[in-house]
């Protein structure tokens, strides 16, 4: 069966996203005619925008505990490979959902139902996620996005033509990650006194850049060889990764709700790291926008 996709647009942007992972496909904005998002090509990563819940990152051995016993939960969680179903839709906003049930009950033991909604104003995107405790106790979440953005954005540059700017002065380490994905002890120092991060591929063939508590809460990609970039804001995400595959023509820009287990991370998910708790009927929302010129 063919999985759906669906348009958002208005005067400036045209969005297409897929019903599979409620994943964005395309971001164009029609005044340049430029594909803000990456292609997909799987030689290098064959996703474009997953939507991480209700984990962010890997669990150690992927497996985590709650009230005695042992779930199995894959890196980033679930949602990205599910159908969701629209649940409302216009021309410049289309809201998709997931619930529970006996699919997700396997490996996460919680009543929920996640929506997210895509809305466009002018030439900015917003992605709001909505979190619902539809069950009788609290549950525990991370939740958070991988947009992957095409770099060059032009032709005529190249990936070293670009970097991100930081909308504050960062004095931040980034946390390494262990050979299967964990957030290692200590971090080490990376920006020093600086907004500005210069791209260069090598960055990371180590895996992504994560840091926590940025005093930042926006980053830019620019370029000074084209006016063209692109800016997200993400008020309320502690948690900020920067990746891209070896050698691959994007940079993702991450906005986390959470994050990967630790190497000494206990394994009970109550105990995990950057995990959000909501109480029975309560809801959660979480908003980044991204702005592109």
């Amino acid at each position: 069966m063919s999985i759906p996709f669906y348009t958002i647009e208005n005067d400036i942007l045209q969005v297409v996203i897929s019903a599979k992972g409620a994943e964005i496909q395309s971001i164009i904005n029609k005044d340049f005619g430029i594909e803000y998002m990456w292609s997909g090509d799987s030689k290098f990563w064959g996703k474009k925008s997953p939507v991480l819940f209700p984990v962010v990152g890997g669990l150690k051995e992927n497996k985590y505990s709650f009230n005695g016993k042992t779930f199995e939960l894959g890196r980033h969680g679930f949602a990205r490979d599910m159908t969701f179903v629209v649940t409302a839709q216009d021309e410049t906003s289309v809201t998709f959902g997931i619930q529970s049930g006996e699919e997700t009950h396997i490996r996460y033991p919680f009543d929920f139902r996640f929506f997210i909604t895509y809305t466009l104003q002018g030439s900015m995107l917003r992605v709001a996620y909505s979190v619902h405790n539809t069950g009788n106790e609290k549950i525990y979440f991370s939740v958070g996005g991988h947009p992957a953005f095409a770099v060059p954005l032009v032709i005529n540059t190249t990936f070293e033509d670009y970097y991100l700017q930081f909308s504050s002065v960062e004095n931040a380490g980034k946390w390494p990650l262990s050979g299967d994905g964990l957030i290692e002890e200590k971090p080490v120092p990376f920006l020093e006194n600086t907004d500005e991060l210069a791209l260069q591929k090598e960055l990371f063939y180590e895996d992504a850049l994560v840091f926590k508590n940025l005093q930042s809460n926006r980053i830019s990609l620019l370029s000074n060889k084209t006016s063209h970039g692109l800016v997200l804001q993400f008020d309320g995400f502690p948690y900020m990764g920067i990746w891209s595959a070896k050698n691959a023509d994007f940079v993702c820009i991450e906005p986390w709700c959470g994050i990967a287990d630790s190497v000494n991370a206990s394994g009970k998910l109550e105990e995990k790291e950057g995990i959000n708790s909501l109480a029975a009927g309560e809801t959660f929302a979480r908003e980044w926008t991204a702005e592109f010129f």
